[in-house]
């Protein structure tokens, strides 16, 4: 398989660049950490629970992209598919900081998880209290009994859309903490792969797969799924996904959900939409009753071809934070 052709300038600067370009386009609603690749909100309030989130880049809008009104107020931006250091994790805590402490919000992988650590040990020893929500929602990454050791694919988006809405509204950090993680407790999420991401500095692909084959329960950055198969129609890849993700939690009949189709890089809109259309008519089999949807591209791997599936169960309190209005390079919605 060819290697995929990219408009970049030097590899090695993809992501200052990126972040340059991000800021500009966000319209004066975000600014580059002075010195660091980390972004944060232009204005955060005085006395706001802070919220952080981040990851390695080249999953675009995530994590950068989610720094706005009602979001995040700060990102720490690591090299492509690798874990942000921890002083930089620290310098954009301290940046965001309002006196409230701050929430960290990031996807279960052992090189975040090992940074992130030591960036809240290191921001006490600043007197900043910190809490941290990882999410591990992907259902094929382990079995429910080895729940954190779950990695976290798509499922970050409706865990950073309810931890910024309640770190906009609460004063408390174990209020934005309870909420957040009773978002990720309540969210399960699958994906399939038809072929591989890049990595920018090398354009090589994450990994390969023959031309007639798909990849069921793939990683964000093409970390091995359940099953290898012949590729199939659309109906009955989203019968096998959602059917594992449904039985996870589980999900019963009577339960309202926020149901999420996320493009991990490079498959159409259309190809979503057929999609939809079974997995609807498959939940109202099931008695769940779909709450709000959204479908783009939020958690990508370049230009990976493929999807995943999220659903998160609701209650009366997680449907006030996902409905507040936010606005984000990534994602707006009134």
């Amino acid at each position: 398989m060819s290697k995929p052709k990219k408009i970049l300038n030097n590899p090695a600067d993809v992501v200052t660049e990126m972040l340059d370009g991000l800021v500009l386009a966000s319209d004066g609603h975000t600014v580059r950490l002075d010195g660091y690749k980390a972004l944060t909100r232009t204005s955060i309030p005085d006395g706001k629970v802070a919220l952080l989130i981040g990851g390695g880049s080249g999953h675009e809008p995530l994590f950068h992209g989610f720094v706005g009104e009602n979001l995040a107020d700060g990102s720490p931006c690591g090299e492509v598919f690798a874990a942000p250091a921890p002083d930089l994790i620290l310098a954009t805590t301290k940046a965001i900081h309002r006196g409230r402490g701050a929430l960290y919000v990031y996807g279960n992988y052992a090189g975040d998880n090992m940074n992130f650590d030591i960036a809240a040990e290191l921001a006490a020893d600043e007197g900043i209290t910190t809490r941290t929500v990882r999410v591990w929602d992907d259902v094929a990454a382990a079995p429910p009994e080895r729940m954190t050791d779950r990695r976290g694919i798509a499922g970050d988006f409706f865990v950073i859309k309810a931890a910024g809405g309640a770190a906009a509204e609460l004063t408390s950090l174990d209020e934005v903490y309870r909420v957040a993680a009773k978002a990720r407790d309540n969210t399960r999420s699958m994906g399939v792969a038809l072929s591989g991401g890049s990595i920018p500095e090398t354009g090589e692909r994450t990994f390969e797969l023959p031309e007639d084959e798909i990849e069921i329960g793939m990683g964000a950055h093409g970390e091995p799924g359940i099953s290898r198969q012949k590729l199939t129609s659309a109906d009955s890849i989203a019968e096998q996904m959602l059917s594992a993700i449904v039985k996870d939690l589980p999900f019963r009949r009577g339960d309202e959900v926020a149901l999420l189709f996320n493009n991990l890089g490079a498959t159409t809109v259309m190809e979503m939409l057929i999609v939809n259309r079974h997995v609807r008519k498959l939940l109202a089999e099931a008695g769940i009753k779909v709450y709000r949807t959204d479908v783009g591209g939020y958690l990508t791997c370049q230009e990976m071809a493929g999807m995943s599936i999220t659903l998160l169960r609701l209650d009366a309190e997680l449907k006030h934070y996902l409905d507040l209005p936010v606005r984000s390079f990534g994602y707006s919605r009134a």
